[in-house]
């Protein structure tokens, strides 16, 4: 696997200054597996909703309300587990005219922690293009870090050669309102994938997803998978098109 440095760096930590936005709420029932656990599709909810939320503080709700994420990375460093409140911190740990890095800290009350950093594109809805981010927005978002030239660079180019093929069907109930299947339907098929390699859920661990290109209702997607020592490579696959991968790898 090629060394990509941003694999192995860890997220950036709480910043003593600045705009960070608190909120908090209980796990769901709906939300966790077998073990009681939060899935990595809730905790992707959350962090989408938390997301939301730090909108509307900001008062940015209604100047930029649509965003789409091209990068979303979890590490689970030990799992928030029902009965527990989760306590969510999100803040800017990096950014550009158009994109960000939010951060997101789930601490669970139970004493699980969860670290997040999605890498998200603010976009003008009707032609689906990156949207400028307003200078008061830049100035809030900006003042918990110092990288203000944020770059978009993927992470997860390494092919999935001899993996084995899994079938993801879709539901109507998967898709968002542009019409794409949400970022967290993805979170679906990466437990599939999971539920073969356990080993690899057991903390801390990290898993990454990348979206190349929207997955529409109707489409036949093929989930293909590959296990290379303590990691596992996930492509979401139409027609030989690789639309979104993933990787879970061990800390």
């Amino acid at each position: 696997m090629p060394h990509v440095p941003e694999l192995d760096a860890p997220l950036a930590e709480l910043p003593d200054t600045g705009y960070i936005f608190q909120t908090g709420w209980r796990v769901a029932t709906s939300d966790i597996d077998e073990h009681m656990r939060l899935r990595l599709d809730g905790v992707a909810r959350y962090i989408q909703e938390a997301g939301a939320e730090h909108l509307a503080d900001a008062g940015l709700a209604e100047i930029h309300p649509h965003w789409i994420v091209l990068r979303t990375v979890i590490d689970v460093i030990r799992p928030i587990e029902l009965p527990s409140d989760i306590t969510f911190r999100r803040w800017c740990a990096a950014l550009s005219t158009r994109w960000c890095n939010m951060r997101v800290q789930l601490q669970g009350s139970d004493g699980g922690r969860i670290e997040t950093e999605g890498f998200w594109l603010c976009v003008n809805k009707d032609t689906l293009t990156p949207s400028r981010l307003t200078d008061d927005c830049i100035a809030r978002f900006g003042s918990t870090t110092d990288n203000h030239r944020l770059k978009w660079r993927p992470w997860l180019t390494e092919p999935v050669q001899n993996g084995t093929v899994t079938s993801f069907p879709l539901r109507r109930t998967d898709i968002d309102p542009m019409e794409h299947v949400n970022n967290t339907i993805y979170w679906h098929g990466v437990h599939e994938i999971l539920g073969q390699l356990t080993e690899l859920e057991r903390p801390p661990y990290r898993a990454v997803l990348e979206y190349r290109s929207p997955i529409k209702h109707g489409e036949t997607v093929t989930i293909h998978s590959e296990r290379a020592g303590d990691a596992v490579r996930i492509h979401f696959v139409v027609d030989d098109d690789v639309r979104t991968a993933a990787l879970v790898r061990k800390l």
